[in-house]
């Protein structure tokens, strides 16, 4: 009996930060930030075909960045916040100051440039 040779096992981060790196898989991201959509609704929105679009999806569903749920006959997604959290420590373990300065410059008030008169 042959044995099948196992594949490393990626970490959640690299598994994300892989599904992260392609731009179309960003934009699929974006589409089902904040709503529910079909497979179909989000092939509507590329200049792909609907087998790339699907390809893109299922790579994102992999890296555990999108729920899917069956709607009758249609496939319908959400993407999966939580999933980002391995991505953001490892961030803030490489750069750990870098939220917090992030958030002091933008609560900090900037003076307003000065107005040109008409």
């Amino acid at each position: 009996m042959a044995t099948q040779r196992e594949q490393p096992a990626r970490s959640a981060p690299d598994a994300v930060l892989r599904a992260l790196a392609d731009p179309n898989r960003r934009q699929i991201l974006w589409l089902v930030q904040h709503t529910e959509l079909a497979a179909g609704q989000i092939a509507e929105a590329f200049p792909l075909t609907q087998q790339a679009v699907s390809q893109h999806i299922g790579v994102l569903k992999r890296a555990g960045l999108l729920n899917e749920r069956r709607g009758g006959v249609r496939r319908l997604y959400t993407m999966r916040r939580e999933a980002l959290e391995p991505v953001r420590r490892v961030l803030s373990e490489l750069w750990p100051d870098a939220l917090d300065r992030l958030k002091q410059a933008v609560e900090t008030p900037h003076p307003q440039p000065p107005q040109r008169d008409p």
